[in-house]
């Protein structure tokens, strides 16, 4: 088993992943046509479908992204220490995150 990890780790460093997604360029993402346009279409969509626990998912998931690129996340880690004063914030909101996500799947039925 540990030996399927070690495949997938040196699958992700090999495509340099982490980086690709740390040096995403938001104000060009987002100015850019050909993502703006199916992005919307597909949102609209959705609104259409009426599929409002999905739009809340992907609301998670682009706020998320958003909020991991702040100056607040780059400053966590000061050298090689973690500053506890500011990770507690984002603690709590990663558990409220995790509770909209249970109450959405498990709780609330369609």
């Amino acid at each position: 088993m540990g030996d399927f990890f070690s495949k997938i780790l040196s699958l992700i460093e090999s495509t340099h992943v982490v980086e690709q997604l740390t040096e995403v360029d938001y104000v060009g993402l987002f100015t850019n046509p050909w993502f703006l346009v199916p992005f919307i279409f597909f949102l609209l969509y959705l609104l259409y479908k009426q599929s409002f626990k999905d739009l809340v998912i992907i609301a998670i998931f682009v706020a998320v992204w958003w909020v991991s690129g702040t100056e607040y996340m780059n400053t966590l880690v000061v050298g090689d220490e973690l500053q506890i004063k500011k990770i507690l914030p984002v603690l709590f909101g990663g558990a409220a995150i995790l509770g909209v996500v249970i109450y959405l799947f498990f709780v609330r039925s369609d």
